[in-house]
């Protein structure tokens, strides 16, 4: 047997025994050094490494990249390359190490590729050990990660940033539409729904696999209904846009109220199709509730997407069309939207992308924008670039550190920045910072940002915490008074009454401890006594009282923090807005 093809009894007999091999051959190898060498480049495509014990079979099969070869017979001898230890002889390995080169450059001759390598003649062993260089190559190729967007340019302008809910009653077709958009944007490739139609057609649900985009948790797939905030982002000419998927099912309703206090615009999703309308738009349906949530959450501006058109029970009938609109704008109209400036009306099929990005033929007397088309022309938000940074968080986990996601209402943040988070007064530095997994190094108001931080634990943070600037901190307590609209309750409310507190990101349980005043709903006169209970679509002013510490601003100075839902029993029982904070007694 061959000495070489055998384990040595130890690595320093080995490297003794070709000590003095190695040192003659050293100036001859340094001669071969190219110095002028462009830096090694991983080749992806490079030929597929073949062990020797398959080497007569490989040793007549073509380059696998299919690029012609330019080094001749030298390539099917880079096929066929063994390590060292495997008795390769030297001039394979210099072979080696010439197509590697000539690999990344195909015109072969720049970095000194192109040059005769005495090694390859013979005249002295090589210096370059290709098991080494494999393992380079498999640490680069695994290093690579896949930005699911371009990184935009250094120099082009910033898009303003604007963060789109859609809601809707369950089954309106709000998951569908929002994979549809990312489909028609290029952010989810044509072959990955390929895979999600094959397996949606495994189950019996063919139609579904546009929303598997969005809802990428096992159990939403299986059941087809949206259980948490599924998140996306797509970009138009002049904006870029986060989706945000919230769940239309009545028990996920806390998840929705958090989704929705992100927003800047809300997408109502309704469905066209017979029954399912009038489902979705009577008592009980979320339909109602979730326009009244997301006006409450401060959503101004609300787009109706009247989806299902394609159905054959409607067929893109106008009648049906104007029947939808004519039932929902009175009801949105109460809810605090001006019919003329904050709704805007528009049919569409999120199954087939109909009047999402093109009009459509079937369609004539839709004569508006497309939907993507409209979100691009919409004016700019007014956001508070100047104003104190405020970031109330969502949601936190570990992963390399502390890292929380929120959306930024108002200031502007950097790496390395020092901030607060309350209402702990924790002090924390921003490690790093992406907005839509795109890592920057700063953010401003309205975008969504995911941001690791030093100098506190991940288990040291709630939901509904706030980051604040140093400078100037959010307001926190316990008490505070508030004007509240009972919406729906059927019996009184008393003093004594608890409930669950929705503001901002933040839910804690609340007791009104008093009731203070009625507030006529017309003309906004304050009665002069105490009343001693509240009932439906009444409008008063009452003091309540937190279970712990919750931040919050008043409305009339930061309109983000100052508003709020009450629920109990899984339905919306009132909204109000936070008018003064009462400061605790020692």
């Amino acid at each position: 047997m061959d000495p070489r093809d055998t384990a040595p009894d130890s690595w320093e007999l080995e490297e003794d025994a070709e000590a003095p091999a190695t040192s003659a051959a050293l100036p001859c190898a340094f001669a071969a050094l190219n110095v002028n060498a462009k830096p090694f480049v991983p080749n992806l495509n490079a030929p597929v490494f073949v062990p020797t014990s398959i080497q007569s079979t490989a040793a007549g099969m073509p380059p696998s990249d299919g690029t012609p070869d330019p080094v001749g017979s030298s390539m099917e001898v880079a096929q066929t390359v063994a390590p060292v230890e495997n008795g390769s002889s030297e001039a394979d390995m210099a072979a080696d190490d010439e197509t590697w080169e000539l690999n990344d450059e195909p015109g072969g001759g720049g970095g000194g590729g192109g040059q005769e390598d005495p090694a390859a003649t013979g005249d002295c062993p090589p210096y370059a050990d290709s098991q080494e260089d494999e393992m380079i190559m498999e640490e680069e190729e695994e290093e690579i990660p896949m930005p699911k967007v371009a990184p935009s340019t250094p120099d082009a302008p910033k898009k303003e940033h604007v963060n789109v809910v859609f809601i809707g009653h369950v089954d309106a077709g709000k998951s569908t539409i929002g994979g549809q958009i990312m489909y028609l944007t290029g952010m989810v490739e044509k072959r990955t729904l390929e895979k999600y139609e094959r397996e949606a057609k495994e189950k019996n649900r063919e139609t579904w696999y546009l929303s598997w985009a969005l809802d990428t948790n096992q159990e939403e797939r299986d059941k087809g209904k949206t259980v948490e905030v599924g998140r996306a982002y797509f970009e138009t000419e002049k904006k870029h846009f986060t989706i945000l998927d919230a769940p239309g099912h009545k028990s996920f309703v806390p998840n929705m109220i958090g989704g929705a206090s992100q927003a800047d615009l809300a997408v109502l999703v309704i469905s066209a199709r017979k029954g399912e309308f009038e489902t979705g738009f009577e008592k009980g349906g979320q339909t109602r509730e979730h326009a009244m949530l997301a006006k409450t959450a401060g959503v101004k501006h609300l787009i109706v997407l009247v989806n299902k058109m394609d159905d054959p029970t409607v067929n893109w009938s106008l009648d049906r069309y104007e029947e939808c609109k004519e039932k929902l704008v009175p009801f949105l109209k109460k809810v605090g939207f001006n019919p003329k400036k904050d709704i805007y009306f528009m049919p569409c099929s999120g199954l087939t992308g109909a009047n999402l990005k093109e009009p459509v033929p079937e369609c004539p007397w839709y004569t508006g924008l497309p939907f993507i088309p409209h979100l691009d022309s919409l004016p700019n938000f007014t956001r508070s670039i100047n104003g104190p940074v405020r970031l109330p968080i969502v949601d936190k986990y570990k992963d390399m550190g502390t890292v929380i996601l929120g959306k930024l209402e108002s200031g502007t943040i950097s790496k390395a920045q020092q901030l607060v988070m309350m209402p702990n007064r924790h002090i924390v530095e921003v490690l790093s910072l992406l907005s839509d997994e795109v890592e920057t190094d700063d953010a401003g108001p309205g975008e969504n940002l995911k941001m690791r931080l030093k100098g506190i634990e991940e288990e040291e943070i709630l939901p509904g915490f706030i980051l604040c600037s140093p400078d100037n901190l959010c307001h926190t307590g316990r008490t505070f008074d508030a004007q509240i609209v009972i919406i729906e309750h059927k019996s009184i409310i008393c003093p004594g009454y608890n409930a669950v507190l929705h503001l901002h990101t933040c839910i804690e349980e609340v007791q009104i401890s008093a009731l203070i005043c009625m507030v006529d709903k017309k003309t906004g006169e304050k009665s002069k006594t105490r009343p001693r209970f509240v009932k439906q679509v009444q409008v008063c002013i009452a003091r309540f009282r937190a279970a712990g510490v919750i931040c919050m601003e008043t409305f009339k100075d930061f309109p983000q923090m100052g508003r709020f839902t009450l629920r109990d029993e899984g339905k919306t029982i009132a909204i109000g807005k936070v008018l003064k904070l009462v400061p605790e007694k020692d």
